[in-house]
């Protein structure tokens, strides 16, 4: 009887009725549904915001595990490879320390100096002037010029070009001129037929250590 009394005031009931700045007054049923849609919405809100936050901190970890599982695979790799790349070290540093044997330090110059004039010589030319120029600074090594005056047949020429390059030190040739000995009159009159007269820079190289 009570349940079909409660019914029926919820039957009859006008929402419009209720004052809602008094709801002390509201009828029980009313007050126990009121309760029961509060009490169902803070657990939602609680519920949905609660896992709103667990679900973008999942995502957070999840693209961090991404990021660290890269990290690893690059690293894993370079683990791998870490012998290879010790022994391509290894022979660079061994190349590198090749190389530097091969420039002539400040007591080989001389020695230097003789080996391209013998180089010439051997060749078949004849010098007038083998000059050592002041060096130039560049930012690992230095340069060191050498002006060559030379007279010859133009085999003799490409024989001491060949041979200087065979040296076993480095020595590099720019800037030359070649032109008939005695000029155009020479050519005309037919004297000096063959000679041919040609200045050349040489240069070899010191390694600048910044202590040197």
């Amino acid at each position: 009887m009570a349940l079909q009394d409660t019914l029926q005031q919820i039957q009859n009931f006008d929402i419009n009725s209720l004052d809602m700045n008094n709801p002390g007054d509201w009828p029980m049923p009313v007050k126990a549904i009121a309760l029961v849609l509060i009490f169902a919405l803070a657990i939602a809100g609680g519920y949905f915001g609660y896992l709103t936050g667990k679900l973008e901190q999942l995502d957070r970890i999840a693209r961090q595990e991404t990021t660290l599982r890269s990290e690893f695979e690059r690293k894993a790799r370079d683990a791998a490879n870490l012998a290879l790349l010790r022994r391509q070290q290894e022979e660079m540093e061994e190349s590198f320390g090749a190389l530097l044997r091969q420039l002539p330090t400040d007591t080989e110059v001389p020695g230097l100096l003789e080996d391209i004039t013998m180089t010439g010589l051997d060749a078949g030319l004849k010098f007038s002037a083998i000059d050592l120029q002041p060096e130039r600074t560049a930012e690992f090594y230095r340069e060191l010029p050498i002006q060559i005056t030379v007279s010859g047949t133009y085999h003799a020429m490409g024989a001491f070009v060949s041979g200087v390059a065979n040296l076993s030190r480095i020595v590099t040739l720019h800037d030359f001129s070649i032109a008939p000995v005695g000029g155009a009159r020479a050519r005309r009159s037919g004297e000096g037929e063959g000679e041919l007269n040609m200045q050349i820079e040489a240069r070899t190289y010191r390694y600048q250590d910044g202590g040197s």
